[in-house]
């Protein structure tokens, strides 16, 4: 099974790597990366790089497909050939997924059109821009489209997808060797639980600070 995970300039590491680390422990998966420009790919913060060793020419038939955001997902909204070959390889994938702001390429593509789908919370209300809808759930299935929403719920997406793929011993197996037991300092991880001035911090400051920018740069941008 070859699970193909797309990479671009200032892409969001662990958007890719949660998916890397969870789907690439399925028995029998062939984990490559591939980037319409074959090499190295800094990350958004600038100091981690991956390479791709695929170009698009050479990933034609993968089994997943997995699309993670970033900064640099901005960039690649115009329909050209990676929307081609996002839409030619997805004609055969058995399941088609996105980690964060990476929805938004598949649903400029067209492949999230009427479906429902999740992203970062701050970039839920792009979606509909594209035919989709938008739901603030961790991970969503919708047929073999499959969306995670913010940076660490594509470990959730990874895991969830392979319960679905390999069933529930493979997935909880993987769950248990990278140690996945969430327990975190704060109870600030959604828009919901968060408190309100922190909500509105990252309002603000948002695209700042996804970009991988300080939070002191950020905040004082413009001053």
């Amino acid at each position: 099974m070859q699970i193909a995970i797309l990479l671009y300039d200032r892409f969001t590491a662990l958007d890719a790597i949660g998916p890397y680390e969870t789907l690439g422990l399925i028995p029998d998966a062939e984990v490559v990366f591939v980037a319409e420009r074959p090499g190295v790919h800094r990350s958004d913060k600038g100091s981690l790089n991956l390479v791709a060793e695929a170009g698009l020419g050479d990933v034609t038939a993968p089994d997943v497909l997995v699309v993670p955001g970033g900064p640099g997902q901005a960039a690649l909204m115009t329909d050209g050939p990676l929307h081609d070959w996002i839409r030619a390889v997805d004609a055969g994938t058995t399941w088609t997924t996105s980690v964060c702001t990476g929805s938004l390429i598949l649903a400029a593509a067209g492949l999230l059109r009427g479906r429902r789908a999740t992203s970062h919370w701050l970039a839920l209300d792009l979606l509909p821009t594209y035919g989709a809808e938008p739901t603030g759930e961790r991970v969503v299935f919708d047929g073999k489209y499959v969306t995670a929403a913010g940076v660490s719920s594509g470990i959730d997406m990874g895991l969830t997808l392979a319960g679905r793929i390999a069933g529930d011993l493979v997935a909880q197996t993987i769950q248990l060797g990278i140690e996945y037991d969430p327990q975190p300092p704060y109870d600030a991880g959604s828009p919901d639980k968060a408190p309100a001035d922190v909500v509105a911090a990252l309002r603000e400051h948002g695209n700042a600070i996804l970009a991988g920018k300080r939070w002191r740069d950020a905040g004082t941008e413009g001053n």
